[in-house]
């Protein structure tokens, strides 16, 4: 177990969750690795699973910024999707590899504290105007206890988190996966936080998986952002990167989860696999 941090939380895209393959292999590392005594908490999205199913229901769906548009049909869809049926599939991909999984969401147990996200100003990238956007029902974090997951840690189960948070009067929220993981891994401590997605980590490139960048620090990244190389749906993924690191998460991992099988292990070692983002050089 050479390398291995003790707490490892790993991110889940949706997309992953549609491949048959890669979700089976990335559960068998997490099985592996939770039998090992390493403690793995998984946070998951949902999004394209929640595309589908509102374009079944009729709904549009509304995104800037990378950002989704949370209103109330947008919000019913969401507790469907991410507490039913990935969190589902999630648990059961782990669980027929051995170790015992355990679905939740940050609603679960006041878990994770959320309050509505106000209207914010957004600038148009490519005409340069900016717009007030109400994001409806999507929570920004205000609190995480980190109690029943230290119980379930302790005991040797995986929590596997959907992304739906709640406030002190029970009005529900919609919270990006990315910032449950951050903000988990930040208050447990976690010695890496791994994002898995379906690229192969910061491209100079966005059209060329050639030009990834094995490692960067806080400052190179954030002059990747400045100078328009990270935008689009990375922009706000780095940005949680960013901040886990700032609070003291000493590396983040952005890889690829459909790439090949023990990538996840591979990267909870510090293997040089997607990129990875530290403090320093």
């Amino acid at each position: 177990m050479s390398g291995l941090p003790g707490i490892v939380v790993v991110k889940l895209g949706g997309e992953i969750l549609l491949n048959a393959g890669a979700l089976d292999g990335l559960a068998a590392d997490i099985a592996t690795l939770a039998l090992e005594g390493i403690g793995i908490i998984v946070a998951h999205g949902g999004g394209p699973q929640a595309d589908a199913l509102a374009e079944k229901l009729g709904y549009g769906v509304r995104k800037v910024g990378g950002r989704r548009i949370t209103d109330a049909g947008a919000l019913e869809v969401a507790k469907m999707v991410y507490r039913g049926s990935t969190n589902v599939e999630l648990v059961a991909a782990i669980g027929k590899h051995g170790a015992r999984a355990v679905g939740l969401s940050g609603v679960d147990a006041g878990l994770i504290r959320a309050s509505r996200r106000p209207p914010v100003a957004y600038r148009d990238g490519v005409t340069g105007g900016e717009t007030l956007v109400d994001f409806g029902a999507v929570g920004d974090i205000t609190a995480v206890n980190t109690d029943l997951l230290t119980l379930l840690l302790e005991r040797g189960y995986v929590p596997v988190l959907a992304s739906l948070c709640a406030d002190e009067q029970g009005s529900i929220y919609n919270v990006n996966a990315d910032t449950v993981a951050q903000a988990v891994a930040v208050a447990l401590g976690a010695g890496r936080l791994i994002m898995l997605t379906n690229v192969a980590g910061i491209l100079r490139d966005y059209r060329d998986p050639t030009t990834r960048i094995p490692r960067c620090n806080l400052a190179e990244v954030r002059a990747l952002i400045a100078d328009g190389t990270i935008a689009g749906g990375m922009l706000p993924k780095v940005q949680n990167c960013i901040e886990a690191i700032s609070a003291g998460i000493p590396a983040v991992q952005i890889v690829d989860g459909t790439a090949r099988p023990s990538l996840l292990r591979d990267a909870a070692e510090g293997k040089s696999v997607g990129t990875i983002l530290t403090r320093d050089t």
